[in-house]
């Protein structure tokens, strides 16, 4: 049954131009000029996060459009702050879409005195009167469960299925999944379960953060068009490293789809002198003008799904029917004609 509140969109300035289409979108499903909600959200002289919102909210089913990520600290506080105004506006229900989780890397404690800085980061949404998260390819699962309120994660790799049955039609004989290491496996089986392809495995032995001391491919790559799936490229260097590693084991060309392009430091100018042929992305983080300027590196859109499930979570409808293809494939139709 619909609900008898509207579905109200707020924004953050982390990804503006991601939030905009998300209200294209819903003004073209609705038929009702859907656009975001009219609020300030600036920054006092001292760095201090400021917000304002100018349209009346009570009673209203609220939808914060803010990914974490570069610079997480300030985007993340801006998410934070935008909750408390709208909870205080007498919101009815208050939803975080968090399209890259920021801190999801610190889901456990790997040395002794460490954080886990993502169940931190749970309770402060929590805290801040957020109800439902909204999110895509959370870095680990189990970060689902530092939250005591609903937590819908979607998936990158049905849109990544539609990509890849559009850009190899003639080649999806030739395809290898490849996982750029051990933990990352169940991510690129459920990508190769969709486009029906086997499965290879880099295993990647690391002495530090940031620095990948030795790779080794586990199956035969021979020949194969291999398309490597992981969640973030941060720096590039274990991207660019395994795929030297692949084609120095025999394959014939290789491409990697990625959720989340966090492409810090010199992660553009090391995808555009590797061997990669392309590496895809989400819009999950704003592009910079490098990363959309770059040959081989390509951005596809998440607005048609994130529209579709703030719909779904607004009707009181199915979130999880978004992994189906039949039910993905007409959201994207105008980006993909298949036959």
């Amino acid at each position: 049954m619909p609900s008898l509140t509207e579905p109200k969109l707020i924004a953050g300035n982390a990804n503006l131009p991601l939030a905009r289409s998300i209200a294209r979108r819903m003004s073209l499903y609705r038929g009702v000029d859907q656009g975001l909600v009219d609020a300030r959200v600036e920054r006092f002289n001292d760095g201090e996060i400021f917000v304002e919102v100018f349209e009346n909210v009570r009673g209203e089913d609220m939808f914060i459009i803010q990914p974490t990520s570069n610079p997480a600290n300030d985007n993340l506080m801006e998410l934070l702050i935008i909750a408390d105004a709208l909870r205080r506006s007498s919101a009815s229900r208050i939803t975080a879409v968090i399209p890259y989780f920021g801190y999801a890397r610190q889901d456990r404690r790997t040395k002794a005195r460490t954080p886990i800085s993502a169940k931190l980061v749970a309770n402060m949404l929590t805290g801040a009167g957020i109800e439902r998260i909204l999110t895509m390819d959370l870095h680990a699962a189990q970060i689902q469960g530092f939250f005591d309120i609903p937590v819908d994660n979607l998936y990158a790799s049905p849109i990544f299925a539609l990509d890849v049955q559009t850009q190899f039609k003639q080649q999806m004989s030739d395809l290898m999944v490849v996982s750029p290491d051990v933990g990352g496996v169940a991510r690129a089986r459920e990508l190769a379960k969709r486009i029906n392809a086997p499965l290879s495995i880099v295993d990647k032995r690391r002495e530090k953060p940031g620095e990948v001391a030795e790779m080794t491919v586990i199956g035969d790559v021979t020949d194969k068009i291999c398309l490597i799936v992981d969640d973030i490229c941060d720096t590039a260097g274990t991207l660019c490293k395994a795929a030297q590693v692949l084609l120095d084991n025999g394959a014939r060309e290789v491409h990697s789809y990625i959720s989340h392009g966090v492409m810090s430091g010199p992660a553009v100018e090391r995808v555009s002198n590797s061997v990669m042929k392309s590496l895809v992305i989400t819009d999950s983080i704003q592009p910079t003008p490098e990363i959309l300027a770059a040959p081989n590196i390509r951005v596809v859109p998440t607005a048609p799904i994130f529209t579709q499930a703030i719909l779904n979570i607004w009707n009181g409808t199915s979130v999880s029917s978004l992994f189906e293809d039949k039910t993905l494939r007409p959201i994207y139709e105008s980006l993909y004609h298949m036959d």
